[in-house]
């Protein structure tokens, strides 16, 4: 299993705040199978079976942002791609107890 975390950033809104953009790139990642997306507070975190899904999905919801009129989108990728032992984002979080 992959897990890897991402943050999108609109840049160019006429607001400080970003909520609605990462509703819209949320929105985007819940639609798309083979992934399970998990919010936290400065970024999302995502497990999915191969890169493949987790590219499509990411790309998506990079999209998403352009598709609500937005002109430069910034996204942060970070992959944690583990092939010795399964691995999900419970056992991830579980490791630090």
């Amino acid at each position: 299993m992959i897990i890897a975390e991402f943050s999108i950033t609109p840049i160019g809104t006429e607001t400080t705040s970003v909520g609605t953009y990462v509703q819209a790139a949320l929105a985007e990642l819940e639609q798309q199978g083979g992934i399970r997306a998990k919010p936290e507070a400065m970024g999302t975190v995502i497990e999915a079976e191969n890169l493949g899904d987790l590219f499509r999905a990411v790309e998506k919801a990079h999209n998403a942002l352009f598709d609500l009129g937005i002109q430069r989108v910034v996204t942060e990728l970070k992959i944690d791609d583990r092939r010795d032992k399964e691995a999900t984002i419970e056992s991830k979080t579980e490791a630090l107890r």
